[in-house]
Parts: structure tokens; sequence; C-alpha cells
């Protein structure tokens, strides 16, 4: 599969037919990179961040004179989950030869602004470097960016030499950072040599999708943002309201069963038992969810075409499919080996107050 569905579009549902606008640097393509050679503009400021972690605040001024990976990233972001094996790997190979990495934290959803759920998933998630909090989406404009995830690289002058939207294209980027190390004074690098992108084993979220069979797109459950709900009520926006889940739905297609409350971002079940049907098409399953109020739980069980998952459960359940939601992140819910066909998925949440995001597959 091509590129066109593997990054969030900010404030869209949908990103499998868009054309990417300007990035503030360049009009591109998915496809369509800077040219290695091309001097697009300074670094913006970064000084708009409202926490730093792992660092104090780093200025686009004292970063002159180093090469800089700036990285746009929220952490529930299955398409930026799947880049970070690379990013990883270049902070830690390039650091001591002149590579300051920046993630750039911008929240998508309301609980990713909260600096202890970031500081988490930091830890969680191994992020050793500089991260600068953007809560108030001061970096994320001042770059102009539209994407999770973002890839911005300057060379020692402060200039932007190079981006990249989405997943894949590591071995290029990797390339660029190596020539502009190598441009910086860095003599002890072979530009193309002893590339880290080749030899990157990802497991579990981090791993890379199954681009041949993904045929379902990021779904989300908040009214601000649904689309394809199935359940013959409709939707009730904001308020309680008992839902019911067709037999049969068609491929992409979800509804709830059970008592519900349909936010602008997610949906929350009232009532113990509630249910969400989706029918889907991909190897993963994973959902964006969280306990409604902090420090609680709720326990859920997954069918798939309804039966226990066995062997395709994913890491946040086992073979009989249960789990426990207790933090607000992204759940790996099933990992299937071939042949992946249409199926429905399920989750029952045997306890009340658990609130579901979004739907995303690999």
């Amino acid at each position: 599969m091509s590129e066109q569905i593997n990054y969030r579009r900010h404030g869209l549902v949908d990103a499998s037919s868009i054309v990417l606008a300007s990035s503030g640097f360049a009009t591109i393509e998915t496809n369509d990179i800077a040219s290695d050679t091309a001097t697009e503009g300074n670094m913006p400021s970064l000084s708009g961040a409202t926490a730093w972690l792992n660092s104090e605040p780093l200025t686009a001024a004292a970063l002159r004179g180093k090469v800089v990976l700036v990285d746009f990233w929220t952490y529930t972001c299955i398409n930026w989950l799947r880049t970070l094996p690379y990013i990883r790997a270049w902070a830690e190979k390039y650091r001591e030869q002149g590579l300051v990495t920046i993630g750039v934290h911008t929240p998508e959803f309301l609980f990713e602004h909260d600096l202890e759920n970031v500081r988490q998933a930091v830890k969680a998630m191994r992020v050793a470097y500089p991260v600068a909090v953007d809560n108030d989406y001061a970096i994320w404009t001042a770059f102009n960016n539209h994407f999770w995830p973002a890839l911005y690289l300057f060379d020692v002058e402060g200039q932007i030499r190079h981006h990249h939207f989405g997943e894949g294209d590591y071995a290029r980027s990797e390339i660029m950072i190596q020539r502009l190390l190598v441009e910086g004074g860095n003599s002890s690098i072979s530009v193309g040599d002893d590339l880290v992108s080749g030899s990157v084993a990802a497991q579990g979220v981090e791993a890379d999708a199954d681009w041949s069979d993904l045929e379902t797109p990021e779904t989300y459950l908040g009214y601000e943002r649904a689309e394809h709900f199935a359940s013959p009520e409709g939707a009730a926006l904001s308020v309680s309201h008992v839902y019911t889940a067709p037999t049969r739905l068609r491929r992409n297609h979800w509804a709830l069963a059970g008592d519900w409350t349909l936010g602008p971002q997610a949906a929350t079940v009232n009532m113990a038992n509630g249910r969400i049907a989706y029918q889907f098409h991909a190897r993963d399953v994973h959902l964006v969810m969280g306990p409604a109020t902090s420090g609680s739980s709720a326990r859920f069980k997954v069918r798939l075409d309804g039966q226990a998952p066995g062997a395709a459960h994913g890491s946040d359940i086992d073979e009989q499919g249960d789990g426990t939601v207790s933090d607000q992140r992204l759940y790996q819910l099933i990992r299937q080996t071939q042949p992946v066909d249409d199926r429905r998925f399920e989750i029952e949440f045997l306890d009340l107050g658990a609130e579901a995001f979004a739907f995303t597959f690999g």
C-alpha cells in the first residue's frame, strides 16, 4: 500500500485522498520529498514550549553548529509509534557525532495535554532525547506543521534541508542526517554506509504495518470526526443513550450496543456490558482509550467473529480476550497472522466508565 493513509492530519477525519498542503517550507505530495540540496528556510522558534522533558529549554540560536532533527509526535498516534524505532536509533547513533534530536509533543486528544501522561509515555517508550511539550500548538504553528508524524532536518547553519511527513523513506532520511553531519565538518562518516535503518527490528505496536492487507482507515469515535456509525438509533450527541449493534456490518462501519454517551472526542460507556462492534480488514486492531476518571480502571473482553481471539490476541489482552483499561493510551487488541480477511471485532466493557477515542489499524 502507498503512503496515502499512514499519517494523521490535524483537524481532518480521513487523510486517504489528501494531497499535502504547504508545510510552510515547500508544497509537496506525500511521496515527493524536498530535494537533498534544497535550503528551505531558517529554524522556527522553539520558545512556545510549555515544558521540556529530558533537557533544559533549547533555542534555535543555541543549536547553531549542530545538525538538528525535529520530530512532531503525539503519544497515541500509531503512525508515529511505527517511526519511533528509527528516530530512537538515529538519536542514539549520531548523538556523539553532532546530531541533536528533539521531539515536539503536540497533543491531539485532551488527555494528551496532561504533562504526567506525556512524562509516563516518554519513559515507557524509551524516548531519551529532549522533548518539547507543545500544549499550546505554538511550535506547531511556528513550523506551520499539519501532520503527525512530521520530521524536519536542519543543517549547522540552522537551515531546513529535508522534511518527511508520515511513515517510511527511512534510509533517505538517515542518509540526509549523514550528509548534513559531513557538511558540518564530521569527516568520520561515509554517506550511505552503515545505515541503522536497515537493521531496526521493531516489536509490538512499533512494528511496521502490513500495508498489503490494510484496507481499514483510522476511525474516530467522538462525534466531531466520527464516520460510518451504523447503530440504527443514530447518534445522540453528548447525552446518555441506549444503542444497538446490527447483526451484520458493512466493512469499515462500526456500532455501539448498550448505554453510551457520544462526546466530541470520545464515546463513554455508562453501564456495564456496553459494546463496540467494528467490521474491519487489517492485521492489527488498536484502540485509543482510557478510564473516564483518573485512577480508575475498567475490565474489558475482546471477541473476533464472536470467538476468543486466541493466537490473534494483541499485546494488551490475553488469548481469552481479557484486558483492563487503566491508562489513557493506545491499546493493541488484535494482531493476526495470515491470511487476513474481513472480520468482526467486538470489545465489551465489563465495568462502566471507560472512554474510547479512536480505532487504528496496521
